[in-house]
């Protein structure tokens, strides 16, 4: 403000005879001045030390500043790109209590002093940051919150035992902001020395789901960019020999009285995933056949429903199956009874043997897909659109499965 400026305002002022004339006085006098000394400061030339009554400012580059958390930055640049200091005794002394830091340095060096004030600011700038965002342990019963409505339950409930068996354990304690691509790189080729490569997947991809939404919520970078997985050969398995396959059959009517058996000659004879056996309905009308919810379904959509003709090799072993025994069994249950009788076998490979056996006999392949839920299969010449166009009537549908009658 020029002083012609200044006095014309004072003398508008002192004319209006009111009781706040005095006060309005004071503000316009303090306003100069603040004013005076910001042009003083912003007239300084960069690095120099110009001494302003009894404080001297430090001037920083536009590099340094560019180091500077976004608050600061913004008061230092209104004030010229300084920062007052003092000289005590031979030591430079600055000192910046504002904005939630408590910085206080000094050394006999401006250049010292200055690489310290920046250390601290980015030091006291990153624990700020980091008391902002939750730990991972916090954040994963909000991300799992969120997907719950979206995912089906055997399949939220495998998210949850990944987390609460690898991804806590490991990471659980760090803040989101601080889990780096280094630890979740380690972990993951930890897990494939161990063989674990389906489950250093898994966390892989879990990971990868939740920091989407938590880079977006707490603006934080991604820590899983670059990340790799190591190549590997999936053990798919295969179907059972005859030899296994009769020697499952005889331990089954062996040991009859045991829920899993009947669960173990269904998953045996009619391809159905474990997941599945809940949904099983047997319907015995027209048509002899078992009636279950395909597994591979998605949350949200409509019940896909599958119809398993009973082969003549399932009815042979029928006397031996209880259904609701069947539809009553854990996963685990089954599996350690199967492996009790073939512990080097996979539960799964009773699926691939039923579809094995319906291809040697010589069934439809089109009707071996349907049989087994399978929305596709190289093997099958005709495409996706061509089945779409297809509608099989009743008798060939449910006739085909006679050609499933084989001796072992």
């Amino acid at each position: 403000m020029k002083q012609q400026e200044l006095n014309t305002l004072l003398n508008f002022i002192q004319k209006q005879n009111s009781p706040e004339a005095d006060e309005l006085t004071s503000i316009v006098l303090k306003m100069a001045s603040d004013s005076a000394a910001l042009k003083a400061v912003k007239n300084k030339p960069a690095n120099s030390t110009e001494e302003t009554g009894e404080k001297k400012y430090l001037k920083f580059t536009k590099k340094e500043l560019d180091k500077m958390p976004e608050a600061v930055k913004k008061i230092i640049i209104v004030n010229g790109m300084a920062l007052p200091y003092h000289e005590v005794r031979g030591m430079y002394q600055v000192r910046y209590h504002r904005d939630g830091f408590d910085i206080d340095v000094a050394s006999k060096s401006l250049k010292v002093v200055t690489q310290k004030f920046l250390d601290k600011l980015i030091e006291q700038e990153k624990e700020k940051q980091k008391n902002k965002t939750p730990l991972i342990k916090d954040f994963s019963i909000e991300w799992l919150k969120i997907i719950k409505p979206i995912t089906k339950e055997s399949t939220y409930n495998s998210y949850v035992s990944t987390w609460r068996t690898h991804i806590i354990p490991a990471f659980g304690h760090l803040h989101l902001n601080e889990l780096t691509r280094n630890d979740i790189q380690n972990y993951i080729f930890l897990l494939t020395e161990e063989g674990k490569n389906r489950t250093a997947k898994k966390v892989k991809q879990q990971l990868s789901a939740s920091y989407k939404i938590a880079c977006n919520d707490y603006n934080i970078r991604n820590p899983l960019v670059k990340v790799v997985l190591p190549r590997y050969q999936v053990d798919k398995g295969e179907a059972l020999s005859y030899e296994d396959e009769r020697k499952l059959v005889d331990f089954c009517i062996a040991n009859k009285h045991l829920k899993a058996v009947s669960a173990i000659l269904t998953l045996l004879y009619t391809g159905m995933r474990s997941g599945e056996l809940d949904s099983l309905t047997v319907v015995n009308d027209k048509y002899f056949y078992i009636d279950c919810i395909t597994e591979k379904t998605r949350q949200g959509l409509p019940d896909v429903h599958r119809q398993i003709p009973v082969s003549p090799m399932f009815k042979k072993v029928l006397p031996y199956v209880d259904f609701e025994k069947a539809k009553d069994c854990s996963y685990r249950y089954i599996d350690n009874v199967f492996k009790t009788c073939l512990p080097n076998r996979k539960l799964h490979e009773l699926r691939y043997t039923f579809i094995s056996r319906c291809k040697e006999c010589r069934c439809s392949l089109e009707l071996v897909m349907l049989w087994s839920g399978h929305s596709d299969d190289k093997e099958v010449e005709s495409s996706k659109v061509n089945r779409g166009y297809t509608t099989y009537s009743d008798g060939f549908y449910f006739d085909e499965i006679e050609r499933v009658d084989y001796e072992f």
